[in-house]
Parts: C-alpha cells; sequence; structure tokens
C-alpha cells in the first residue's frame, strides 16, 4: 500500500529502533468476534510458519454484540493488540479476518475474508438495519472498492454468494476448509480423544451441538440435556455439549453454567468454546444437532446425527439445508435412549458422502490454497518450504467433574439352570434423576437406591443415601474398613458404606458389622457398581457368602462378581 506510515506496528511509532524482526510487510488481523477470531488463530500460524517477512498485528473491533471474550482470548494466545481507531493511521499491506462486518478504514490495501463457518448458510441480524443478512458475505461497499476477497470452500457456494451479490465476481477464492481437512486428518487419533476426555472404552459419547439464536437448539429445547443425562444410562453413555461461541459470548460462562447446573452436576462434558470441540466432536459417537455448522462438520466426518432443531434462518439450497433434508429428527419428547440406540444402529458409513461433496471441495489442500492466496495479495513470494499440511488436532483437556450422587435402579434374574442370580445396575446421576422415567427400559420390578460418595457437597443428599461411597481407594483394607466403621457411625441413616483398595477389590460394610468384599473380572470399576450389586442381593435375601454373579452394566457389558464375607480383623488403637 502506497503512503506514509506515520504509525508504526506492533510496539509503536519507534519500533524500527528497538524491533528485533524487522518485517517486509504488516498484516493486520481485525478480530471482532471470539467465532472469527478463533478462525484466524487456528489457520494463520499454518501458513506464517518461519516467515520473518511479516508482520503480524491484531486490530481490536468492539462493535460487535458478540465482542466479549475477544480480547480475552488474544492476550491469552500472546497476541499484539491494538485499539481499533489506530488502524486507521497506519499503512497495512493485507487486513485478514473471519468477521464479514468489519468497517475497514479507507485506503487501497486488499481484505482477505475467511468463512468461519461452511460457507453462507445462515441469515443473521444485521447490525446496521433492521434487516437480516447473509452471513459470511461483506458489505456492497467494500464489494465496490474491489478490496475484498472472499475465500470459499466449494463453488457452489461462490454461486451462491453471486446470486445475493453480483459485485462479488472475480473476488472469491476457492480454497477449501482447513477445519474440515484437520477433522478427517485427526480421526485416526480418536481413542486417544476420548481418552483425554474420560470416555471408557465401551461408552458411547452423545454429543448436543447447538448454534446461537432462538431457533437453535437450546434455544428452543433448553431442556434437553439434563433429560438426555437422565434417560442414558450413565456407565454406557457420556454427554457432551457444543455450544457456539455466539452463546457463550452473549450470556456469558456464568449464567451459561447455572442454566446447566443440574447437567453439569450430572457429568455434562461442558466442551470450552475455543478449540476443544474440533477433537471432541471428532471423539463423538452421535450428534445431536441442528443447522449449525457443527452439526455439518460431524455427518461429513462420518458421524450419525439426528436433527432436535432446524431453524427457518437455515437458507435454502445449502449443504445444511441438504442435510435436513435426509437426516433423521429426533423427537426430544420422546424416549431418547431408544432414538440413540437407533441412531447408532441404523447408521451406514459414508451415509452423508453426498453432502460433504457439496460442502468442501479438493479436501486436504486447503491450507496450501490458502497460503498461495494470502502471499499473493499481500506481495510476497511463498517460501521455499513445502506448502503446509493439516495438522492433527492436539488431545483437549477434560472439561467434566465428577459426579458424586446417583439415582441406583437394580434388577434380580435367577438362572434356573446355574443358580447363579444376575445383577443387572442402571445408574441415573441424581442430579437429574427428575427428568428420566420411573424405571428405566420399562424395568418392571426395580430396586432403587440413593449412592453419593464421600465429596458430594449436597449435605441432604448425604444423609438421605442407602449407599456411601468412598471417592478414593483405600491403601489398605484396614483403612477401607476404618472409613466404613466411621461413615456409618456419622451417618445412621445409610445401609451400606464401602470403599475400593488400591491393588484390586471392593469391601462394603453393612450396618450389622458384617464386611462383604467383591471381586469382578476385568478392569477395575467404580466402586459404586460392586456395590450396587451388594446392595441388590441383600435386598434380594440372597446369601453374601461365596456367591457369585454376574453384573450387568446396563446392555453393553458383563462381569463376572463373587461376594465373600470378610473375618473381622482387630481395629487398630487410635492414637
Amino acid at each position: 500500500m502506497s503512503g506514509s506510515r506515520p504509525l508504526r506496528v506492533p510496539v509503536g511509532r519507534d519500533a524500527h529502533r528497538w524491533s528485533t524482526f524487522q518485517g517486509d510487510r504488516t498484516l493486520v488481523v481485525a478480530a471482532r468476534t471470539v467465532t472469527s477470531t478463533v478462525r484466524v488463530l487456528e489457520t494463520l500460524p499454518s501458513l506464517l510458519r518461519d516467515d520473518p517477512r511479516i508482520t503480524v498485528v491484531f486490530a481490536h473491533d468492539p462493535t460487535s454484540a458478540f465482542d466479549s471474550g475477544v480480547l480475552d482470548l488474544l492476550h491469552a494466545a500472546g497476541c499484539r493488540v491494538m485499539p481499533w481507531d489506530q488502524l486507521g493511521h497506519i499503512s497495512p499491506d493485507l487486513i485478514l479476518s473471519a468477521s464479514e462486518n468489519i468497517d475497514v478504514p479507507e485506503g487501497d490495501c486488499p481484505v482477505l475474508v475467511l468463512p468461519h463457518g461452511i460457507g453462507f448458510q445462515k441469515l443473521v441480524p444485521d447490525s446496521r438495519s433492521p434487516r437480516e443478512r447473509l452471513s459470511g458475505a461483506v458489505p456492497d461497499s467494500l464489494l465496490e472498492s474491489g478490496r475484498a476477497w472472499l475465500a470459499v470452500s466449494h463453488p457452489a457456494q461462490e454461486e451462491q454468494l453471486l446470486a445475493v451479490h453480483p459485485k462479488a465476481a472475480g473476488h472469491t477464492l476457492l480454497v477449501g476448509d482447513p477445519c474440515y481437512d484437520e477433522l478427517v486428518a485427526s480421526r485416526p487419533h480418536r481413542a486417544a480423544y476420548r481418552a483425554a476426555l474420560g470416555i471408557a472404552e465401551h461408552q458411547h459419547l452423545v454429543m448436543v451441538s447447538s448454534t446461537w439464536g432462538p431457533t437453535s437448539l437450546l434455544g428452543r429445547h433448553p431442556g434437553l440435556l439434563p433429560r438426555l443425562l437422565a434417560q442414558l444410562p450413565c456407565d454406557e453413555y457420556r454427554v457432551g455439549a457444543i455450544i457456539h461461541p455466539n452463546v457463550w459470548s452473549a450470556h456469558g460462562t456464568w449464567q451459561i453454567r447455572t442454566l446447566l447446573a443440574s447437567a453439569l452436576d450430572a457429568g455434562l462434558l461442558l466442551i470450552p468454546a475455543v478449540h476443544a470441540w474440533r477433537p471432541a466432536l471428532v471423539a463423538s459417537t452421535v450428534v445431536l444437532g441442528d443447522h449449525g455448522s457443527v452439526t455439518l462438520y460431524g455427518a461429513a466426518t462420518g458421524i450419525p446425527v439426528r436433527l432436535a432443531a432446524f431453524g427457518d434462518d437455515a437458507v435454502p439450497g445449502t449443504a445444511v439445508h441438504a442435510l435436513a433434508a435426509v437426516a433423521p429428527r429426533l423427537d426430544t419428547r420422546g424416549n431418547l435412549l431408544e432414538q440413540v440406540r437407533q441412531a447408532v444402529a441404523e447408521h451406514i458409513p459414508h451415509q452423508y458422502a453426498a453432502i460433504a461433496e457439496r460442502a468442501f471441495a479438493d479436501p486436504g489442500h486447503a491450507l496450501a490454497r490458502l497460503r498461495t492466496a494470502l502471499y499473493h495479495l499481500i506481495g510476497l513470494p511463498e517460501p521455499a518450504a513445502p506448502p503446509p499440511r493439516s495438522l492433527v488436532l492436539p488431545v483437549p483437556d477434560p472439561p467434566a467433574a465428577p459426579v458424586t450422587s446417583w439415582q441406583v435402579t437394580t434388577e434380580v434374574l435367577l438362572s434356573e439352570v446355574a443358580g447363579d442370580p444376575a445383577v443387572t445396575v442402571h445408574r441415573t446421576p441424581a442430579a437429574v434423576a427428575a427428568y428420566g422415567p420411573a424405571h428405566p427400559d420399562g424395568s418392571p420390578t426395580p430396586v432403587t437406591h440413593l449412592a453419593c460418595t464421600d465429596d458430594e457437597r449436597d449435605r441432604r443428599l448425604t444423609e438421605s443415601a442407602s449407599v456411601l461411597l468412598r471417592s478414593r481407594p483405600a491403601h489398605t483394607a484396614v483403612e477401607a474398613r476404618r472409613w466404613i466403621e466411621d461413615t456409618l457411625a456419622r451417618l445412621p441413616g445409610s445401609l451400606l458404606a464401602a470403599s475400593a483398595v488400591r491393588g484390586g477389590g471392593c469391601l462394603a460394610g453393612l450396618r450389622d458389622g458384617r464386611t462383604v468384599e467383591v471381586t469382578v473380572t476385568g478392569p477395575p470399576l467404580d466402586p459404586g457398581l460392586p456395590t450396587a450389586l451388594v446392595y441388590a442381593c441383600l435386598r434380594a435375601g440372597l446369601p453374601l457368602e461365596d456367591t457369585r454373579a454376574t453384573l450387568r452394566i446396563g446392555t453393553l457389558r458383563d462381569e463376572d462378581a463373587t461376594l465373600r464375607l470378610r473375618s473381622e480383623a482387630p481395629r487398630a488403637p487410635r492414637t
């Protein structure tokens, strides 16, 4: 760009005197919303890797209704940020943004706009008028200037854009979708993401995806998350939520966590708004979504999908509308467990391949094409290094707090052949038990009890619990039995207290003084499961000495268990 440079960036007027890296070009990232800023932060490092010729500075545009959190995001990433009003006093060589709704100062430098979702698939309120506008399309004034260049992921998006904004002709760049490429490249690492999120091998991860606004999934069905957690057996299923960053920005973390308090207490994996949603989506077994991009990303990468909402603000003719035509709907008032099971059982591999082909052109090359476009616009030859390739997504941090209380339903079936009982255990987090059916799976003869760990914060639950569980394994059997005795003495309303013991096994103490040791085949279990077996046998009047039983954890897992009465050991004297 021609003209004087009255303000040097990123440091100030005398930057040339103390800057270590003397860049040949200045790239300004326009950061307006969390969603758009995240997309640039996830993409730009791969494009500018090891190139000292380009100096990057971030300009914060505070005019969006979804501005909250942008500065925190930039500072956490270590970005050099300048106020938006200073942008008019410098002469950048390129302005880059994933927000189309920025007020670019006058000048002649090009403006490269990246999509922050999948194409132009949603109508959104226009902040400049009472009308709606096409999300992703820049204002006509910027198109008229000839400065704007819009990156698209598929030729159909260019056709759609030109039908609405003819002035965009000749100013679109077909680059593909870097986010989709990363999701596809990361699928072989699915097991690592599941392990990091605390998902056991035998568990399904049901991910709820909601875009923003009144027509979104959470806008229409705010009670769906606790109902899912109440109806899906927690030993077989985990439930997560990917919520659009605009929801976090508009309502705040405090409000969201308050509205989802019961679901969080029940073990909801509330995925952070920045970065972590991508590995969490790869880890998912089923996506329950709406017309947001995350639902389409899930379907395109081969995950079963059920639509729980679909707003009329979705644009006809787009890939997400094509998904709506073929994806089954979720009956939010129906049996959620049966519908999730059906989604898994009926899914056909590559079921949505045609949808993906309508949304993403030439997968695997987005970063390389985007780097070529960026260097062309900024006026530099591309680096000699090979074109960037999609990296595997990093492993996420676990976003869920542990569940500390359950409503436990057990059913005892006696074998007519061997005589050994089979005990089915179904656990629902107590925080959402009121949202579930009276008896899971229509069980005709259930026995239900409340079980709490020793770190349950609600004392009313602890004092009402029939079973109390030590949250951490005891180092020795003596330590476990001492804890059992003290706990039963402190809480006289409880029938059982139990603790796992390091090295294997679980000790369950009864109020009559007996102690039952439970050993279970397979990997170690949460002590609440073998203790539920003891409780069921006790209520059914079955012997607790040398009893063999099958512990059925929902419908996915059976374990052989043995119950033995332990002889009492002298209690160690207290000092």
